[in-house]
């Protein structure tokens, strides 16, 4: 769904806040209200409870896999907040009606182990959670974690002067949905024949996006409370413009964030006749799983990019700035679009 029509129906929920100061997350002070004196006890009012929830249909053609994507793109938020641990997660399942039982019951059991073998690489387990019946399969699932309002970074600090880094690449919507076409009646007949991209192009983009979807950004939660950044988002279903916009919104200080170069998948800011253009070159293509995008301190942003990559294994990218301004996401015209031709995963 488009962010601003999102945001008209969120208007009158609750007090109308939802989203405007932590965009990833829903983060609330733990208090317990007693009912035999209606008063509340405080030695808990500098404790949180932070929580997010998401799920989608099938991107990929492995179901293990795909369980596994559904569990990173949840615990994403969670990072996004330079939490790197979570206390425990419910999964969200739809079970495919349009499938023979036997394949039923095969993909269902494997998006189910994905889901929890990832959560487990997370140090969190699965309490419980939700099932249907439905026409598509559905996974994803909630997370929670309890924390101190010291523990967690709060995404509005952003300065004059911080960069603006970016922990994965972009460009996984378009790489999914050219594989999809690939292995499609259409794309074995010679759709991209002629075409400005060519079939191992397009399977070396699907595998490099599968790589980077199933990529816990647990590192770069911990790198973000070791380096103090200023906030954060992570880049999912609005694109990196769309969240960009939102943290510059939540932003204390008046403020832009100017995005100066976009690290983009090989060829898939390309836009092929006869498919849906993604606008990856423009910053609106969703990604899912995608990376984390933080404000940090100029010097410091030198050790957290170097730390990812030498502990961690970790490419990062410094893609924009952050300058006095309106609270706008800015996206300049004369922008670096660099090609990723290999893992952003060093080992």
């Amino acid at each position: 769904m488009p962010a601003d029509t999102l945001f008209q129906y969120l208007k009158d929920i609750g007090d109308g806040q939802i989203a405007k100061e932590t965009p990833d997350c829903s983060v609330v002070p733990y208090a317990i209200n007693s009912e035999k004196n209606r008063t509340t006890i405080t030695n808990l009012e500098n404790t949180r409870l932070i929580s997010t929830t998401d799920f989608f249909y099938p991107l990929i053609e492995d179901p293990y896999l795909q369980g596994r994507l559904a569990c990173c793109n949840v615990l994403s938020d969670i990072y996004a907040m330079g939490i790197s641990r979570v206390d425990h997660m419910l999964m969200i399942l739809g079970i495919s009606l349009a499938m023979r039982e036997e394949h039923r019951e095969i993909v269902t059991r494997e998006m189910i182990r994905g889901f929890d073998d990832c959560a487990k690489e997370a140090g969190t387990r699965v309490t419980g959670g939700q099932s249907i019946m439905n026409p598509w399969p559905i996974i994803g699932g909630v997370a929670n974690v309890m924390c101190q309002s010291n523990e967690y970074t709060k995404p509005n600090y952003g300065q004059p002067g911080d960069v603006l880094v970016l922990s994965k690449p972009l460009g996984t919507q378009p790489a999914v949905n050219l594989r999809q076409k690939l292995t499609s009646k259409e794309g074995k007949e010679g759709f991209f024949k002629g075409k400005a991209i060519d079939e191992h192009e397009i399977n070396d983009a699907y595998h490099m996006a599968i790589e980077s979807m199933g990529h816990l950004s647990r590192n770069t939660a911990r790198l973000m409370s070791k380096y103090k950044s200023r906030g954060a988002t992570d880049v999912t279903g609005f694109g990196i413009m769309g969240h960009a916009q939102n943290l510059a919104t939540a932003q204390q200080q008046e403020v832009d964030l100017v995005l100066e170069a976009l690290p983009i998948l090989n060829k898939m800011d390309l836009h092929i006749e006869g498919m849906h253009d993604f606008a990856v070159a423009k910053g609106y293509s969703a990604e899912t799983s995608g990376g984390i995008l933080c404000m940090l301190e100029k010097e410091k942003a030198v050790d957290f990019m170097k730390e990812s990559l030498n502990d961690y294994g970790q490419e990062t990218w410094v893609v924009g700035q952050v300058v006095k301004g309106t609270r706008k996401a800015i996206l300049r015209e004369d922008r670096d679009i660099m090609s990723i031709t290999e893992s952003f995963l060093k080992h």
